[in-house]
């Protein structure tokens, strides 16, 4: 067998490693006594690994492996005895050995890297799909305002501050066609905690008469302050009290806070 084909075999690299049987250490030896190259293709992968397990190997001190090298070096810079290779042969399989393991350790430590990545991206992606809900929710009240203030078969029903609340005000559009209300509440104060602001649809004659036609929930929430409540037909007034949680089957009139007529 030619020195290139036995080199290209991959024989020298188990030889290196310590994993050939005596009977082919030994032909391994033969072959490299008998030729310089087979000789110096074994010093290059030993030289190799160790160069290897030095510059990866976190675990291992700079003089450990210049006690290797040393070594190594003082057997090579003679003429080598191949045959006597046992102590380098294990000094070797325990570098490769060591580069074998630093190379999982690193390969594992690059993966859970990926993992806490992966995992930051999903929290960014969440929070990104909360911006987005959140946005998409804003344009559509923002668009229904824009609707219901443009909406030119719309009544419009100024209500103002009565003596519960006298700077408060707010405004009804009342669609008389289709009885949808909407309530625009800008101008009126925060509830208190555990209180609701409750609409009413009056009609006066031939005596007061309020029917409820919903609750401002989630004031705070509502940034448009924009409400849209139940529908109502025949109101002749319109009217805003302050009631507890949940509301009430008749309006509070000592906090009546706003009030107007059609």
């Amino acid at each position: 067998m030619e020195a290139k084909e036995y080199i290209e075999s991959g024989i020298l690299e188990l030889y290196v490693y310590g994993l050939l049987t005596e009977a082919e250490n030994d032909e391994v030896n033969a072959m490299a006594n008998k030729n310089p190259e087979i000789k110096t293709e074994i010093l290059s992968i030993e030289k190799a690994i160790i160069n290897l397990s030095s510059s990866f190997s976190p675990f291992l001190s700079h003089s450990q492996f210049e006690k290797i090298k040393a070594q190594l070096e003082l057997k090579h810079s003679k003429v080598i005895d191949l045959k006597s290779r046992s102590t380098a042969a294990t000094y070797i399989g325990w570098a490769a050995s060591v580069a074998l393991l630093v190379g999982i350790g690193f390969q594992y430590s690059k993966l859970n890297e990926s993992k806490e990545q992966i995992n930051s991206i999903q929290v960014e992606k969440s929070k990104l799909q909360e911006t987005v809900v959140t946005l998409e929710t804003k344009n559509k009240q923002t668009e229904t305002v824009l609707n219901v203030v443009r909406d030119e078969n719309n009544t419009i029903v100024t209500l103002g501050g009565q003596v519960a609340a006298p700077t408060a005000k707010a405004k009804i559009y009342w669609n008389k066609q289709t009885q949808v209300v909407y309530v625009d509440a800008s101008g009126l104060p925060e509830p208190p905690e555990g209180k609701v602001y409750q609409i009413w649809s009056l009609k006066l004659t031939p005596a007061l008469t309020p029917t409820s036609i919903g609750l401002l929930t989630d004031f705070q929430g509502n940034t448009s302050k924009v409400f849209a409540v139940d529908k109502t037909s025949g109101a002749e007034a319109f009217g805003i009290t302050l009631e507890p949680a949940g509301g009430s089957a008749s309006p509070t009139m000592e906090q009546l806070y706003t009030l107007g007529k059609v």
